[in-house]
């Protein structure tokens, strides 16, 4: 009886050690469900937004041809090229075509673009089509059409191209930009060295991002790669939203290294609608130039960090001047929004309606201060028309 007891326990045994070693051997249903499903949410999120994504051939002249390109930014490296050759471009070479005039035209620029609207409204790159004589869109199934109309903003590097389709286009979803947080998985869609409908992966490296070559506006930075006619492609959330348009790269060979920048889309919202309602980006100013309170600049002044925006010069006769803000001062609140960055209120300045009159709060010394500013076109900030004749004069009341 003993023996068979002893039998039993050494068989039990024996199957439990297969039964583990099985387990080792495979991983198991949990541990793959998270790269599975991972995997899953980027396949859909790739086939949601790939058909409206399109690549971008700029047209220019055979002879002398200089390529549609960014600047060097010496901060950055290069920008994100559009037709440089440095890698060795893949797809095929698009044909030359016939300009208006019957000179033979080449491809001088490269890029993708987003569609905005079902009835022809497709996002770029400036820098992709700035010069152009002639501007073709290919579709996601091969279809090619002629841009009608180029209206662009090179402070932005943002452009929107007009097409006729007999067919409505696929437009697409535009996301929440502003809800993103560092981590967060986006992809890249684009047309790298001519490879359209191309789709890669990374995070959201940082936010609030600044370079020299795009004077207005902060940019998204991303690890997912972009390369050379990646530029005014989508970066995507994992639910297939556009989020933000791909714009440049930071780079010492010309190619992806691992840090790319996009216009986030509530930023590009705004301007495409601006450049197909008006034909250029319209933005108000108040006339005064505006630090961050960091921790130096916030010490040095005995001031807290973060309270504001500190005012540090104002110019003469500008809509700043006339409304009473002088330098030193540190603005808390401007149409009743908080603001803590400089970047956050000139972004809130620049849209609203030129000419309208605006509450701004101000901290000076001891005192906050209300006053009312009238604001001017960027162009001139010193032109504080008044667009609204029953609107009150300019103000201030000072609180204890």
């Amino acid at each position: 009886m003993r023996r068979l007891i002893g039998l039993a326990a050494f068989l039990v045994s024996v199957s439990l050690g297969f039964a583990e070693r099985g387990m080792a051997d495979e991983p198991s249903a949990a541990v793959q469900a998270g790269p599975r499903a991972l995997s899953r949410a980027f396949r859909l999120a790739a086939a949601k937004a790939t058909e409206s994504v399109v690549t971008v051939f700029a047209y220019g002249p055979a002879a002398g041809t200089e390529s549609v390109d960014a600047k060097a930014d010496p901060l950055e490296g290069r920008g994100d090229e559009t037709e440089r050759n440095e890698g060795g471009d893949v797809g095929p070479t698009p044909p030359p075509r016939t300009g208006s005039g019957g000179q033979n035209l080449v491809v001088s620029g490269l890029g993708s673009g987003v569609i905005f609207s079902a009835d022809g409204l497709i996002v770029t790159n400036n820098h992709v089509v700035a010069g152009a004589q002639r501007v073709v869109v290919q579709l996601f199934d091969q279809t090619e059409l002629e841009v009608q109309k180029v209206s662009g903003d090179a402070d932005s590097d943002i452009a929107v191209l007009r097409v006729d389709s007999p067919e409505p286009l696929k437009a697409a979803t535009l996301g929440d930009s502003e809800s993103l947080e560092i981590g967060d998985w986006v992809l890249a869609i684009g047309s790298p060295f001519k490879l359209e409908a191309t789709v890669s992966a990374g995070i959201i490296s940082a936010k609030n991002r600044s370079i020299l070559r795009i004077r207005r506006g902060r940019l998204l930075q991303t690890d997912a790669a972009i390369n050379p006619g990646n530029s005014g492609g989508a970066l995507i959330d994992l639910d297939g939203d556009v989020i933000g348009i791909n714009t440049a790269i930071a780079t010492r060979s010309g190619s992806y290294q691992g840090i790319g920048f996009a216009i986030p889309i509530s930023q590009v919202a705004w301007i495409a609608d601006e450049l197909s309602s008006h034909g250029k980006v319209r933005r108000a100013a108040m006339g005064i130039r505006l630090a961050d309170l960091n921790k130096p600049v916030a010490t040095k002044l005995n001031l807290p960090i973060g309270m504001g925006v500190l005012v540090y010069q104002v110019i003469g006769k500008s809509a700043a001047a006339q409304a009473g803000i002088e330098p030193l001062d540190v603005i808390i609140e401007f149409a009743g929004e908080r603001v803590r960055q400089a970047s956050d209120l000139q972004e809130i300045v620049e849209r609203k309606p030129i000419g309208s009159v605006q509450k701004i709060k101000v901290a000076r010394g001891q005192q906050e201060i209300d006053l009312e500013v009238r604001l001017a076109p960027s162009e001139d900030p010193t032109e504080t028309k008044d667009t609204n004749p029953t609107a009150d004069a300019p103000k201030s009341e000072a609180k204890d």
